[in-house]
């Protein structure tokens, strides 16, 4: 059986109050999303728009900044509900545990250097010289490549590649199918075609990074590319080769960043962005979805910026608000001029 937790214990953990409802007696024994959630379950409310499931919800008590006018159910109120509700799902479902050892279906190069509780699994490939660190999980298929340096406490999911040479430091994540350490595109055009730059430098993720499935992070022609401490990258994006991406920086899926860009700390990249090279995003900045960057982005222009070429944000919502409006504008402008035409021609 589950566990189960009275809603007085759940707030008491995440430091909410119990509002209305059954009271702080009801007992939970799951989670599930606020659309779906019925009786012994908890959910969470942080977006507004979805108030109308609150009214409607029989769930036995739902994590929210602050109770919806009309609910029949309890309320545990928080000022942080979204975090909230992840500390609740962690109570429900803890994190895997897993039997340390080395598989005999994996390939360990005599050189390489294990620590404690490590676990790795079959078909993983650890070449000479690599160092991994206590307690970390190698899936199956993961290559660890010569020189590879991972620390303590990381996951490593099926399939993950690790060039030559990179460096992976403590509690990092790293999603099926990621390539870290790839060689960056350059290439220098010749009477004969594009001749190979050799890419000889490296990629270094420092601790509490994320990094999604079938993401891309090319080594450095010279030096470092860099993801700095507690940077969350999602699924299917590219970083080029030199780039930096500072700390507490958060960037959606199939964004991509061209080499030798720098971005600052905190920065937050949505969905299909993209960043010419050679530029720079100052820390705090937040950039919209599907935004085109071809030059440096200053916070003290705008912290927010949308669009294709990006603009701040409001001038962006000025401009797509008259977009519809343009057809008939050029049409005005159409008879205007042909009324000129004609009085000019009598």
């Amino acid at each position: 059986m589950g566990n189960e937790f009275r809603l007085s214990d759940l707030a008491a953990r995440i430091g909410a109050r119990v509002v209305g409802g059954e009271g702080e007696d009801a007992v939970v024994s799951g989670v599930a999303p606020i659309e779906e959630a019925g009786p012994g379950q908890v959910t969470f409310l942080a977006n507004r728009k979805l108030a109308r499931f609150a009214r409607d919800s029989n769930a036995s008590g739902i994590i929210a900044r602050e109770a919806v006018p009309g609910a029949h159910t309890a309320f545990l109120i928080s000022d942080n509900p979204y975090l909230a509700f992840a500390c609740v799902v962690e109570m429900f479902h803890p994190p895997a545990r897993f039997t340390p050892g080395i598989s005999d279906k994996a390939a360990v190069d005599p050189s390489a250097h294990l620590g404690k509780d490590v676990t790795v699994s079959p078909c993983v490939v650890i070449e000479e010289g690599a160092e991994v660190g206590d307690r970390t999980v190698l899936f199956p298929g993961v290559y660890v490549g010569k020189g590879v340096s991972i620390g303590s406490d990381c996951l490593a999911y099926p399939n993950v590649v690790l060039y030559h040479g990179v460096k992976v430091g403590s509690r990092v994540i790293l999603h099926a199918g990621c390539v870290i350490g790839s060689d960056g595109f350059g290439f220098a055009p010749t009477p004969e075609g594009f001749r190979k730059i050799p890419q000889v430098g490296t990629v270094e993720i420092e601790d509490d990074v994320e990094i999604g499935a079938n993401t891309t992070i090319d080594r450095a022609t010279l030096g470092v590319t860099r993801v700095c401490r507690g940077a969350k990258l999602d699924n299917l994006i590219q970083v080029a080769h030199n780039v930096v991406i500072g700390g507490n920086t958060v960037i959606a899926a199939q964004a991509g960043i061209s080499g030798s860009t720098r971005i600052g700390s905190r920065v937050m990249i949505g969905g299909q962005a993209g960043l010419a090279g050679h530029l720079e995003v100052e820390d705090g900045i937040l950039l919209g979805a599907k935004c085109g960057v071809p030059d440096s982005l200053r916070a003290s222009d705008s912290r927010v910026w949308s669009g294709i070429p990006v603009m701040p944000h409001p001038t962006w919502l000025r401009l797509s608000a008259l977009m519809p409006k343009v057809p008939e504008l050029f049409r005005r402008v159409k008879r205007l001029e042909e009324g000129k035409n004609q009085k000019g021609e009598t």
